[in-house]
Parts: structure tokens; C-alpha cells; sequence
């Protein structure tokens, strides 16, 4: 899997045609419920990151392009809770992105925002390089503890994630 630097963009922050450049774009058919006209052609969509070898994929779609959307999403959000910059915290200053999207110290942004994973896998580059302080990774990234959480709490895998090494490291689970 590629290492990336704290100078590089994170994948799940490219845009689509950037992201796509990097991917193995699949169609083909699968099985299941849909009736009898479901996938007579190749709708389901399935790219995978080359240099990290995560998968995005999607089927439930009756069309190609919506299931590559859904796909291209799923991957980000994969993208965003694996893969890791390491950053210095006494250095770092939050991206472009997130100075823009922050309110004062809220963070009004929603799971399906289309700058949700790239959101995402900042906060969670600051919550790791924290060493899972999520009050000091808030005030890093000039948010409140609540508005951190929540945005991590949005992907149920990535705050499942955090929790996880949280307890390992004795630190008690996020609400």
C-alpha cells in the first residue's frame, strides 16, 4: 500500500477525474433482487484504488453512472478511515477545506456533503497523529470536542475505528 505525506492531497479530497486517473474501473452484473430486467446489461460499477488496493463498489442502481457514483463515494469514505498522513500536530494548520466549511467552532457538514470525506480523513489524520485525544485534536482543527465526534460519528466505521484504538490505549469510547 502507498505511503503518502503530509504535502499530498489526500485521495479522498481529489477530484473525481483526479481520483478516477488512480482507479481500475470495473462493470459487470451481479445477482439479486430487482426483478427481471436487474442488470441485463453491466450497471454494477467497482473501482479500485491502484496504488492502495481499496475497492469501492456499487450495484443497487439500475444505471452504470449512478452506480459509479455510488461507488467513487464509497471509496472515498474508505479512503478517508485507511488511509493515514502523518502530520506534526505542534505544526499543522487545517486545509483550505476546513477553515472554509468551519463556522466559528462548528462544523456544519453532513454525511453526504460531497467534502465530507475529505473532511473526514483530515479529522481523522489530526485524531491518529493526537494519539486518539480527540479534545486536543478538536482545538488543533478549531473545532469543539462535540463537532469532532459528530463529524466522525457520521461513518459508523470510522468512528467504530476510532473507538477502538481509543479503548486499547485506555482511553474511554466516544459517545
Amino acid at each position: 500500500m502507498k505511503e503518502y505525506t503530509s504535502v499530498e492531497p489526500h485521495p479522498a479530497s481529489l477530484s473525481d477525474a483526479a481520483l478516477l486517473k488512480d482507479c481500475e474501473v470495473l462493470f459487470g452484473r451481479v445477482g439479486g433482487p430487482g426483478g427481471q430486467h436487474r442488470n441485463n446489461v453491466a450497471t454494477a460499477a467497482s473501482l479500485e484504488h491502484l496504488p492502495t488496493g481499496l475497492i469501492g463498489q456499487a450495484s443497487e442502481r439500475r444505471h452504470q453512472a449512478q452506480n459509479r457514483h455510488v461507488a467513487l463515494k464509497r471509496l472515498r469514505l474508505k479512503l478517508a478511515r485507511k488511509i493515514r498522513r502523518p502530520i506534526d500536530p505542534r505544526r499543522y494548520r487545517p486545509s483550505t477545506l476546513w477553515t472554509e466549511r468551519r463556522q466559528g467552532d462548528k462544523l456544519p457538514v453532513s454525511a453526504t456533503s460531497r467534502d465530507y470525506p475529505a473532511m473526514l480523513a483530515e479529522a481523522m489524520d489530526v485524531v491518529v497523529a493526537m494519539h486518539y485525544d480527540v479534545a486536543g485534536a478538536a482545538g488543533r482543527l478549531g473545532v469543539t470536542m462535540s463537532q469532532l465526534a459528530r463529524l466522525i460519528r457520521h461513518d459508523r466505521a470510522a468512528f467504530a475505528q476510532v473507538n477502538e484504538a481509543r479503548e486499547s490505549r485506555g482511553l474511554p469510547r466516544l459517545k
